[in-house]
């Protein structure tokens, strides 16, 4: 691509996304390196009534911002990336009715996973659920713009990089705002703005190491101190989102991030610092068959007690539409903390631009974890593209639980591959949540069961 492009055309799959295309476009239409090119968008998604919803709010967004750019809908996954400069994915069917089934089924066969999203069998579902549609994305782009950076935001991000990077030679980086939520924790901690300090993160996504923390100013190593400030905190401040990075940082002696349920689900005794995990998606197996139809309402997604204000509510308020609230029209400038636009334009018009946190595989950026897994690291950007950098050594203990993971993700490489259930049990077996022979065994079986209209064939 010419750098300081006088045309940009960005593909956005999973349009109806309501975490990210929103923000996303409001992101990229007020850009101004991009404000100055020949700019075309185009929306893909499956689901026709989200794709209008979605297009109708980015068409008034553009209004808004004034800016001429070529906003095109599409179900065509070819039309949409056909010729594109960057390719953004954010991609999840009926995302709550199997996360429900992926956090409750392992947990039935007394496996202790405390959330089931990118880590424990339920992450292992989750990444079977999206590697087909995500390879597809990939290999069409193989076709119809080789070219083009694969800029993901779906989930388990490690696990779909790691397979992208092997099946394809396309250009494809994970994205991931966790880093910032652990900075956010470290500021809040130490009692200074973030802006202030300096820091460096190594590690696995959603179970990140802050390597180093410095005073912009002075250089000074503020570990001590937080060390120091985290045994004078109240002991319940946080919970949720703190208590298990503080213990870890008692024992390790190192900040990880970003909350208790994403660094829990690669650990077997996590459940003891995550006060939400029994109220996860939860429903009265007595009155309730949550997943008798899709079509039932979705059990409650909880991400965390903080905030949570039930001891007031006697009664159900009334459920806010959380798709239609994020395609509202007048929320014309939600802010974005992601790193996705901000990457485009650096490439796109030769920027140097670094950035706290990338998701790719490891050639040597992450000492002491296995080469060729997929880390969270630090990168450069500019207009030759994405340049990862070497961190320091995270401690042995972390590093190892971080390398089981790697070998899991393996495994399930092959299983998918292979179609093979006998693979995807030697992963459950390797698992740390999981304890039982027979159970890893009836779990795959339920599993392939409940969401046989998603997961991918595979055999014994």
């Amino acid at each position: 691509m010419e750098k300081n492009a006088k045309k940009l055309k960005i593909a956005i799959i999973g349009a109806g996304s309501v975490s990210f295309c929103p923000t996303t476009v409001s992101d990229i239409l007020r850009n101004e390196s991009i404000k100055t090119t020949n700019l075309e968008i185009a929306l893909m998604d499956i689901n026709q009534e989200a794709l209008n919803v979605s297009n109708e709010f980015c068409q008034k967004l553009k209004e808004a911002c004034k800016k001429d750019a070529k906003i095109v809908a599409t179900l065509d996954l070819r039309q949409a990336l056909s010729d594109a400069d960057f390719v953004v994915t954010a991609i999840e069917k009926e995302r709550y009715y199997y996360w429900s089934q992926d956090f409750h089924v392992p947990r039935k066969y007394g496996f202790r996973q405390v959330y089931g999203e990118n880590g424990g069998p339920g992450g292992m579902f989750h990444t079977l659920r999206n590697l087909g549609p995500m390879l597809e994305i990939a290999k069409m782009m193989e076709e119809v713009c080789p070219e083009a950076y694969l800029l993901n935001y779906t989930n388990p991000e490690a696990k779909l990089v790691g397979m992208i990077a092997r099946a394809t030679k396309i250009k494809v980086v994970g994205l991931c705002h966790g880093e910032q939520m652990g900075i956010d924790q470290v500021a809040k901690i130490l009692g200074i703005n973030k802006d202030e300090i300096e820091t460096e993160v190594s590690g696995l996504n959603h179970f990140g190491v802050i390597t180093r923390i410095v005073d912009k100013k002075t250089g000074k190593d503020l570990y001590p101190e937080l060390l120091e400030r985290e045994r004078r905190m109240e002991k319940l401040t946080s919970w949720d989102e703190m208590a298990l990075s503080r213990m870890m940082l008692r024992v390790y002696g190192v900040w990880v991030y970003p909350g208790a349920n994403h660094i829990g689900e690669y650990m077997a005794w996590s459940d003891q610092f995550l006060a939400s995990a029994q109220m996860q998606y939860f429903y009265d197996p007595m009155t309730e068959s949550p997943w008798e139809s899709i079509t039932n309402e979705p059990l409650e997604f909880i991400y965390s007690i903080a905030g949570r204000k039930w001891e007031n509510d006697v009664f159900k308020t009334e459920k806010k539409d959380v798709f239609k609230e994020a395609f509202n029209a007048d929320n014309k400038f939600t802010q974005n903390h992601e790193y996705g636009v901000p990457i485009i334009e650096a490439i796109a018009f030769n920027k140097r631009l670094k950035v706290g946190a990338v998701n790719v595989v490891n050639e040597g950026y992450a000492p002491g974890l296995p080469e060729g897994m997929v880390v969270e690291v630090p990168a450069i950007i500019d207009g030759q593209g994405i340049h990862p950098v070497k961190t320091q050594k995270i401690p042995a203990g972390i590093a190892a639980m971080i390398a089981t993971q790697g070998a899991v993700a393996d495994l399930l490489y092959e299983a998918y591959n292979e179609k093979s259930r006998k693979k995807l049990l030697q992963a459950l077996l390797l698992d740390p949540t999981v304890s039982t022979y027979s159970n890893a065994v009836n779990l795959i079986n339920e599993m392939f069961e409940l969401q046989k209209d998603i997961l991918p064939e595979m055999n014994w």
